[in-house]
């Protein structure tokens, strides 16, 4: 199967306000108050842990009947570890992005639990966010001026 290229838009609004589209669907992402946002969206931190989490449901729905487990409900809470002080410039040796990122995954099935274990494993390491986060892949910026 050849390659496929996804394709986002993202725009800075007012302050902190980003409009981020692709395709034809469109979410706002914001910073809080207290980071200098008007909070009217999660702020990026946040979206690339829903990202994340969305993207091990939707593994665990398209791969659960192949791997025997009885899906009946599945959610999965995500939270990170970020040092602010590295982004912010206080902290040289502080780490700018996540240093670590916890999901706690919460599934319903009356599957064995040693099928869902294997199962677990399985979408932690076909998850394409998931792999994206873990080998990170190159990152080629383009620049265009406009006067």
């Amino acid at each position: 199967m050849a390659k496929e290229v996804f394709k986002s838009t993202t725009i800075l609004k007012e302050g902190m306000k980003v409009e981020c589209s692709a395709r034809d669907h469109k979410i706002v992402l914001d910073e809080p108050t207290e980071l200098g946002g008007t909070d009217l969206g999660m702020n990026p931190v946040e979206a690339v842990l829903c990202a994340l989490g969305a993207c091990k449901c939707i593994v665990a729905r398209c791969y659960a009947k192949l791997h025997r487990v009885n899906l009946q409900d599945i959610k999965i809470e995500l939270e990170g570890d970020l040092d602010p002080d590295g982004f912010m410039g206080k902290n040289p040796e502080a780490k700018i992005g996540f240093s670590e990122i916890r999901s706690k995954i919460y599934i319903k099935s009356n599957s064995s639990e040693e099928d869902i274990k294997k199962f677990i494993e399985f979408i932690d390491k076909t998850c394409p966010v998931a792999d994206t986060l873990t080998n990170s892949p190159k990152l080629v910026t383009e620049i265009e001026i406009e006067r």
